[in-house]
């Protein structure tokens, strides 16, 4: 079968519906394509919207624990008397205390001014400290870990022992039978305390 000219014009108007419908179709395929290219635009948009907002809640969650054990911490600091000024008073009765409770043989002590302890102050808060000189006569060596167990557990501040000296007496027959002293220690002791930046 041979194609003619005359052929032509009979096809002519199929063949320009047929370069429009590709036209169209390529004009569809690329609009397609755009809003298939902006549907991923906006869909990688909300996820990387939501990662930050889930890393902001998360950084969120993570300060409100943080603030909520700072907290507990604060109010146990401030219940036990490690926050605020100096109680020496009470330092002083928790010392008659335990050296009553004890029965310690004699316990003399004596409290250098307070310092301030080197650095910078922390959230709001300086550090400060008491060197406290303990002269004890002791019956053996157990009482001088009560006593600074007891004083670390129950003083109104933080207690840290610089250093302790034990030395045994020299004891007769009669002074032991009397449950006189066998031991002299001799302890530098710091207490700890921290209260609030004082602003001019």
């Amino acid at each position: 079968m041979k194609f003619a000219r005359s052929d032509l014009a009979r096809i002519q108007t199929g063949l320009w519906l047929a370069l429009l419908m590709l036209a169209v179709g390529a004009v569809l395929l690329y609009f397609s394509s755009q809003a298939g290219a902006s549907a991923r635009q906006a869909r990688d948009f909300v996820l990387a919207q939501r990662q930050e907002s889930d890393t902001k809640l998360k950084r969120v969650r993570d300060e409100e624990i943080e603030i909520k054990n700072k907290s507990a911490l604060y109010a146990r600091l401030q219940q036990r008397g490690v926050i605020g000024a100096e109680q020496r008073l009470e330092w002083v009765e928790l010392l008659k205390e335990i050296r009553d409770q004890h029965r310690l043989p004699d316990l003399q002590y004596e409290i250098a001014p307070q310092r301030a302890l080197d650095g910078k102050p922390a959230s709001g808060f300086a550090f400060y400290g008491s060197t406290m000189k303990l002269d004890l006569r002791l019956l053996h060596e157990e009482d001088l870990t009560r006593l600074l167990a007891d004083l670390r557990s129950r003083a109104k501040a933080l207690v840290s022992v610089r250093s302790c000296d034990l030395v045994r007496l020299p004891a007769g027959a009669d002074e032991r039978a009397g449950r006189r002293a066998n031991l002299s220690a001799s302890c530098e002791i710091d207490w700890l305390t921290a209260d609030a930046v004082r602003r001019n």
